[in-house]
């Protein structure tokens, strides 16, 4: 076990699987390395209000590279990287298939724990680059993410990235977003909600854990500047709050799946790198994040963790006013 200024990582098993947990006063994170560095868990400590969606009756294993996201566990959190949607990737003169949910989710990644933070990193099979996700506490209600793509060819690299949280809705569960969202593009829809129609941010912001067989992805239609979107538990009443730079992060989706394609009720806020889903998409619109040959690009993403009004929370939480552990 390694501890530091109220940090506290060390080694566990999750459902027969090799894990990492990591946590602070307030937040328990649980990893699995072998399943492309998932988080498992995701635990508020005081009212112990578990945020991730497990596997239920899923088997948990090694998922086969190039398959269908759908066909395994569809539980926790994992990384979408270089795309969403399966599509095609030029590097040079080659063209690489990319499959559904990008590459990260289904390779095993190497996890360390240091002192302070959780050290993970995968390579990819068929491209040229390295991601490295660094994860720590820059306070006790919140974790702090620092990722980096590193280019390892002589050729320019371009990429879409979104993490993939399925929150559980356990609860009506409310999506909070800022106040100049007042409207979300539908991009992917079932039942009530249609592909290409825009809609009120406040119709579709209210999520029951009620399972109806409909499944949607909305898009904030342009650059958000704000640069936040969270949850708040009705009954619970607690929080989560997902907080990026826009300059580095610019993209806000929704993912809404109320028994779609999963056996709950599950919600998963998509700050994002490239508009949207497709890296095909997001080069021609000019939206894919490149990376120079030889060189790296790095993000940051914070997440918090509360009980009450997230309201009051909200400006010390954007201004990043908690002390630091």
């Amino acid at each position: 076990m390694k501890k530091s200024n109220g940090f506290c990582c060390y080694s566990g098993v999750y459902k027969q699987q090799e894990s990492v947990i990591a946590e602070s006063e307030i937040v328990r994170i649980e990893l699995v390395p072998a399943l492309g560095g998932k988080w498992v868990s995701l635990i508020h400590k005081p009212s112990g209000k578990e945020w991730l969606l497990d596997s239920g009756d899923r088997p948990l294993k090694q998922p086969v590279y190039g398959s269908a996201f759908t066909d395994w566990d569809m539980s926790g959190w994992d990384e979408c990287f270089p795309t969403i949607n399966p599509c095609v990737a030029e590097l040079d003169n080659d063209r690489i298939q990319l499959p559904d949910h990008g590459e990260l989710w289904s390779l095993p990644w190497s996890i360390k724990c240091m002192d302070n933070a959780i050290e993970c990193s995968v390579v990819s099979p068929n491209m040229p680059y390295r991601l490295k996700r660094r994860i720590s506490f820059s306070a006790p209600d919140c974790v702090n993410l620092e990722y980096s793509v590193q280019n390892l060819s002589a050729f320019m690299l371009h990429f879409l990235w979104v993490p993939h949280p399925q929150f559980a809705v356990s609860e009506p569960t409310r999506i909070l977003l800022p106040p100049e969202v007042d409207k979300m593009l539908c991009v992917f829809g079932f039942d009530k909600f249609k592909a290409g129609e825009s809609y009120a941010a406040q119709r579709m912001s209210l999520v029951s854990p009620e399972k109806t067989g409909a499944g949607s992805k909305f898009y904030y239609p342009g650059y958000s500047t704000a640069g936040w979107s969270g949850l708040h538990g009705q009954v619970s009443d607690c929080y989560l709050i997902l907080s990026v730079s826009p300059d580095e992060v610019p993209f806000l989706g929704v993912w809404i799946d109320e028994g779609m394609f999963n056996d709950r009720v599950t919600c998963a806020l998509e700050p994002g790198i490239g508009y949207y889903d497709s890296l095909e998409t997001a080069v021609r619109n000019g939206t894919a994040q490149y990376v120079p040959p030889n060189d790296s690009f790095a993000w940051q993403m914070k997440l918090w963790l509360g009980r009450g009004n997230w309201e009051d929370s909200l400006p010390a939480i954007l201004s990043q006013e908690h002390s630091v552990i």
